[in-house]
């Protein structure tokens, strides 16, 4: 693998730490866990993704161990942030959350599309996995606060946006842009896309049934 590719892997997964970590401890602090379960939930969040695709991907060691200084960067976030978060500096409100899952998503997918292509990995499967790492730590977050997934409820195309973004990468790469160019601009393009989602509220449809008779 060559140092550019080396060095935009590492930039990627800083970055997708760092936003699904604050995810993890917005809604943590928002539901008002104390800290050991903020600190799991930033955690789980955090890593979540990148582990399951290392698991389907086969590859070893996992992203975290093999980089053990990732582990460090949610532990500090996690002993600051509930303070500042708990001041009322910024306000907590449902909103709130998704903003650091915007940039995590951008990050997170153009990171594990990335691996996967360097891996050997055609641009569907390499989409997939990049999906399943920025989407697997927001459903685990989700579930362990006892709640349906935000990706499946809310109607926002989430995963859709960041499988679109995944298939950019191999699209770009195919022609002729370098794989770290196109991984930027995807990252980007993502964040840009989510933040549309965001402050517009735009919404998939939601399909019904209406000749299903009431339970």
């Amino acid at each position: 693998m060559n140092p550019l590719l080396t060095d935009t892997l590492v930039a990627l997964e800083v970055i997708g730490i760092l936003a699904f970590a604050a995810s993890g401890m917005v809604e943590g602090v928002r539901k008002g866990v104390d800290l050991f379960g903020i600190g799991l939930l930033s955690f789980l969040t955090a890593f979540g993704g990148g582990t399951v695709r290392d698991l389907l991907l086969d590859r070893r060691p996992f992203f975290w161990v093999e980089n053990e200084f990732w582990l460090w960067l949610p532990l500090v976030l996690i002993l600051v942030g509930p303070f500042i978060l708990r001041s009322r500096v910024i306000e907590i409100t449902s909103k709130t959350v998704k903003w650091p899952d915007a940039i995590g998503m951008g990050a997170w997918t153009a990171n594990g599309t990335l691996i996967a292509l360097e891996m050997g990995e055609s641009p569907l499967v390499a989409a997939i996995m990049g999906v399943i790492t920025a989407g697997v730590g927001g459903i685990i977050r989700d579930l362990l606060l006892n709640r349906t997934p935000l990706v499946i409820i809310d109607h926002e195309p989430y995963l859709l946006i960041s499988f679109m973004g995944g298939l950019l990468i191999s699209a770009l790469a195919a022609v002729g842009i370098s794989t770290v160019e196109a991984a930027i601009v995807v990252t980007v393009f993502i964040f840009v896309v989510r933040a549309g989602v965001i402050l517009a509220g735009w919404r998939l449809p939601s399909i019904q049934n209406h000749n299903t008779l009431p339970e």
